[in-house]
């Protein structure tokens, strides 16, 4: 596929589109990957070595296994104080991880090299995200991040289908992003109100960086749309192939009542929602595919049939070296 499909349908350089929603140009969607912290290499006793003299180093003086990754996530050290709140942080944390895990298989794979730094991006986003809430559900019994993320099987997980869909080409990738970003950046802002701290607090930053995921998925979905006859007919198809597994993602399940001024109504999300990807499609001349929507189940561990594979592959290093360190 030509993905060079940016004529009609997108300004090379408007900073918003004819739906009033930000349109980010390829050549800004490259973001700087996060660093490392550099640490002052603590000198051994005789050693005369200057702190001068590491800084003339051009590699520099990095020392990993210094670095306390929990820094990382947001939340702080907040515990969850029941089942029910950790359960609602693994459906988040479990979302954001196969979402992050999909998108790392297009690195060296996609259309553009400036999409493969872009999604990889994104998916390192996404993997802030998942464990920051992972973390969270954790400190309910004593699970570490890496404990969910790779010691539960299949049925433990609580991601809903529309994040185990499958890559597909370019095009489904896309409309998968422009749905799950979409709910995202609507979840997010609205868990910035909820009455659990620790959750306010990951919402209030994965906020800022799920608004660049969906205007990501914007801007290549008037691309794709609006381009040649081919990058039109496969967009066209990836909606209606990812569309029968948004439904899911608006279902008020038992929990949620449960967690009142805690969790995110999702029902309350679909009217937004509805009205982003309405002016999104309105601009590329799309239709809201109208059919039957899956019957999903994610959220009570009923998952998509690729869901299994994906996890062999992500679980294998650690379930062959258990407890090995590098």
């Amino acid at each position: 596929m030509d993905p060079d499909a940016g004529g009609p349908g997108v300004s090379s350089r408007s900073a918003r589109s004819t739906s009033g929603l930000p349109v980010v140009e390829p050549s800004s969607t490259l973001r700087p990957v996060a660093t490392i912290p550099l640490v002052e290499r603590p000198r051994d006793e005789g050693d005369e070595t200057s702190q001068a003299d590491l800084a003339d180093d051009v590699h520099g003086d990095v020392t990993v296994d210094r670095v306390e990754l929990s820094a990382e996530l947001a939340g702080g050290e907040g515990r969850a104080g029941s089942a029910d709140v950790a359960e609602y942080a693994l459906w988040l944390g479990d979302d954001a991880l196969i979402l992050s895990q999909q998108l790392g298989e297009w690195i060296a794979r996609a259309p553009e090299l400036e999409e493969d730094v872009a999604l990889a991006n994104i998916a390192l986003d996404l993997l802030g995200h998942a464990r920051s809430f992972l973390r969270y559900a954790g400190t309910f019994d004593g699970r570490s991040e890496d404990d969910l993320a790779y010691w539960r099987d299949e049925p433990e997980f609580r991601c809903a289908w529309l994040f185990e869909q499958p890559n597909g080409d370019f095009a489904q990738t896309i409309a998968r992003q422009l749905a799950a970003s979409t709910y995202l950046f609507e979840l997010y802002t609205a868990l910035q109100g909820s009455s659990d701290a620790t959750l306010a607090a990951i919402a209030a930053k994965a906020v800022k960086e799920v608004e660049y995921h969906r205007d990501h998925a914007v801007q290549w979905t008037l691309r794709l749309a609006g381009g040649t006859d081919e990058s039109r007919r496969r967009m066209v198809r990836a909606v209606g192939d990812v569309w029968p597994y948004v439904g899911e993602l608006f279902r008020d399940e038992p929990l949620i009542d449960r967690l009142d001024g805690i969790a995110v109504r999702p029902s309350t999300l679909q009217s937004a929602f509805d009205a982003v990807i309405a002016a999104v499609f309105a601009e590329a001349a799309l239709e809201v595919p109208d059919g039957p929507m899956s019957s999903g189940g994610g959220r009570r561990g009923s998952h998509f049939p690729t869901l299994g594979y994906l996890l062999a592959e992500m679980q294998v290093l650690a379930r062959q070296h258990p407890g090995v360190t590098w």
